[in-house]
C-alpha cells in the first residue's frame, strides 16, 4: 500500500535502526479511514480464500483484524495476554517474549471460539521477531484448524520473523515491507517487483 508507505514517511517516528513508532495513526491514535483501508487490502489479498475466523493478539492488532473481518464478513478473535478471571473456561494457550516490552507473557484463547473447523486468517499490525505470530501459530494447531495465511501490517524485514513463518510453510503477505531504517531514513521493499525502493524523510518527526 503505497499510501500506507507514505504515511510511515510522513508521521513515523524512528527511533534506532529496529524501532519505529506509528502513534499517531496506526498504534494509539488509529486513522479509522486508513484502518478499514487496510481491510480492504487484506481482502484483496487473502478474499479468495475460505476464511472462516480472523486471529490477533490483544492490543495493537484489534483494530486490522476487526477491519479485516468486516470487509471480509467474518468474526474476528482477539488473544489474550492475560488469562482474565472471567475466562474460566477451557484455553488454548501459548508462550510468547514481547521485543518492545522485554517480558514474556502467556497468549490464551477460549476453546469455545477456534475448532477444527476454522480456516484461520492471522493478522496483526508489525511482523518483526514473529513471536506472537509463532504463538498463534501454535494455537491453530492446537485447535486443529487450519491456518490460511497471514497478514501484517508493517513488517520490519530485516528481522526474522517472516522467514520462522515461513519455514512453517506459513503464506505471509505485509502492506509495508522494511528493508532497513535509521532516524532520517526508511528503505521499503516493492511489493510487486520486489526491489527495494528508498526514502528520506526531511521533516524532524523521522
Amino acid at each position: 500500500m503505497k499510501v500506507l508507505e507514505e504515511r510511515i514517511r510522513q508521521e513515523g517516528l524512528i527511533l534506532s535502526d529496529k524501532v519505529l513508532k506509528v502513534d499517531s495513526f496506526l498504534n494509539h491514535q488509529v486513522d479509522t479511514e486508513l484502518a478499514l483501508a487496510i481491510g480492504q487490502e487484506f481482502k484483496r489479498i487473502f478474499g479468495h480464500l475460505p476464511i472462516t475466523k480472523i486471529l490477533t493478539v490483544e492490543a495493537s492488532g484489534i483494530q486490522f483484524a476487526m477491519a479485516a473481518g468486516i470487509a471480509l464478513g467474518v468474526p474476528f478473535i482477539y488473544a489474550k495476554k492475560r488469562k482474565a478471571v472471567t475466562l474460566s473456561e477451557a484455553v488454548y494457550s501459548a508462550p510468547v517474549h514481547s521485543f518492545t516490552r522485554q517480558e514474556d507473557y502467556q497468549i490464551s484463547i477460549s476453546q469455545k471460539y477456534l475448532g477444527p473447523n476454522d480456516k484461520v486468517l492471522v493478522v496483526d499490525d508489525f511482523l518483526a521477531t514473529g513471536a506472537a505470530l509463532v504463538g498463534l501459530a501454535d494455537i491453530i494447531e492446537e485447535a486443529g484448524a487450519e491456518l490460511l495465511g497471514v497478514g501484517c501490517v508493517i513488517e520490519k524485514s530485516f528481522q526474522e520473523g517472516r522467514g520462522l513463518l515461513e519455514q512453517r510453510g506459513i503464506n505471509v503477505h505485509s502492506l509495508a515491507r522494511i528493508s532497513s531504517m535509521a532516524p532520517g531514513e526508511i528503505h521499503f521493499i516493492d511489493n510487486d517487483s520486489k526491489v527495494e525502493s528508498q526514502s528520506m524523510k526531511e521533516s524532524a518527526g523521522c
